[in-house]
């Protein structure tokens, strides 16, 4: 089990049935699934591109990526249709407490100038996205092998009816919001 869904169950859960006034475990929201998304536009001109990213994002997650193609044509992009232009990664239970482990109390201080993440990024249902300009702050990426310098985008998406919900139950896991 990993550390932080030991954390979760035993500390986590009652404070959440405490501070929402749920009566079965059961209500009480989670974690369902991570989602690592690097889109690249250059890869129309670049595969080479795609591979690297591909490479770095099975490095970060230590889950195979899958690369991702168009599903539209888009003339003035010079963009086809089931052309690749991306890669992702969807992270479940154990793997998917690890990496957001490690991207909440490795990764995110390692941002210049980090001051927490805006808590203003929920959809309304109680899931969280996060967008991160460069690749270079997970420890585990070769910093020599690396030809260009990539954003991704993480959503984490709980079983959370509001938004309240979901960002207590993010703030108990130890995520760094912006104050």
């Amino acid at each position: 089990m990993a550390r932080l869904q030991e954390i979760y169950t035993k500390e986590i859960i009652p404070q959440l049935m405490k501070e929402f006034g749920y009566k079965s475990i059961m209500q009480v929201p989670k974690l369902e699934k991570i989602v690592i998304n690097m889109g690249l536009g250059e890869a129309i001109q670049n595969v080479k591109i795609l591979d690297s990213a591909a490479e770095e994002i099975s490095v970060i997650t230590g889950q195979k990526a899958v690369i991702t193609k168009a599903k539209k044509s888009i003339a003035s992009f010079k963009l086809r249709q089931g052309m690749p232009i991306g890669c992702m990664v969807t992270l479940r239970k154990s793997r998917m407490y690890e990496f957001i482990d490690r991207l909440m109390n490795i990764s995110l201080p390692r941002v210049r100038d980090f001051k927490g993440v805006s808590g203003k990024a929920f959809d309304g249902r109680g899931n969280y996205s996060l967008g991160i300009k460069e690749q270079l702050i997970f420890p585990e990426i070769n910093y020599d092998k690396v030809e260009k310098i990539k954003g991704l985008n993480i959503s984490i998406v709980t079983t959370a009816k509001t938004d309240e919900e979901g960002k207590s139950l993010l703030k108990l896991m130890g995520m760094p919001f912006r104050n």
